[in-house]
């Protein structure tokens, strides 16, 4: 997929019999030598605990930032270090302009699909993973007519900045209800690998693996009566 962070990218991660305290200490010395730009520090909330995050944050031209209205816009240009984002705050770091950014996990769950799309140094007790040596989810040959589906998603999901529209969502729902067929023998993960591959935006890609996985649940969508009997081919 394009490269959807064009800045250097890392993310500290809590080792074992390793504490906070020293995880935050290697995000802000990868942070130190990515140059002089303006630091930025998001957190979730104003409050944070005492230690070197907080000393951070309070340091002369440092700004502090909180989940609550963050807008990306204010990242461009900054060094970022942002602390235990979940998976859709790490989704809508998608295409800032940011100098250089710096993950603090606070689980892996929350990161695993970030890791693979933004393949980021992983910094580590003793050591530090550096970019492209992370491991990813290997492409899977789907089905033609699957692959075929998803080709066109993603040409219509690369002309929105803000992702899918509805009727475009709706579209995929009643094929998978209608042609239930061709979608059984593909994988959440092979779908993920492939949406990824085509360039799709994290949020489209958790939306249309999230579809899969529901019918895979047995579960039906509400499709407005426009789309409810489309599907794509004869």
């Amino acid at each position: 997929m394009p490269d959807a962070y064009e800045y250097p990218v890392a993310l500290s991660r809590l080792g074992d019999s390793d504490s906070r305290d020293a995880q935050n200490a290697r995000a802000l010395s990868w942070m130190a030598a990515r140059g002089q730009a303006p630091l930025v520090i998001v957190t979730p909330r104003r409050d944070v605990p005492a230690g070197l995050l907080k000393r951070a944050i309070s340091a002369p031209g440092t700004t502090h930032l909180t989940w609550r209205g963050l807008s990306v816009g204010a990242l461009t240009g900054h060094r970022v270090i942002y602390a235990w984002p979940d998976r859709q705050r790490l989704n809508d770091l998608w295409d800032a302009d940011a100098a250089a950014l710096v993950v603090i996990e606070w689980g892996e769950s929350s990161t695993a699909d970030w890791i693979i799309e933004a393949s980021p140094d992983l910094l580590l007790p003793k050591r530090t993973t550096v970019a492209g040596s992370t491991p990813s989810v290997e492409p899977v040959s789907l089905p033609d007519d699957v692959d075929a589906i998803l080709q066109s998603v993603a040409r219509w999901s690369a002309g929105y900045s803000t992702g899918l529209k509805w009727n475009e969502e709706d579209k995929l729902k009643a094929d998978m209800m209608n042609r239930p067929a061709r979608w059984q023998v593909v994988k959440v993960d092979q779908l993920r690998a492939r949406c990824r591959e085509l360039g799709m935006k994290p949020n489209d890609i958790d939306a249309i693996a999230d579809f899969l996985q529901r019918r895979r649940d047995g579960r039906r969508f509400n499709v407005r009566s426009t789309y409810r009997d489309f599907h794509w081919g004869d």
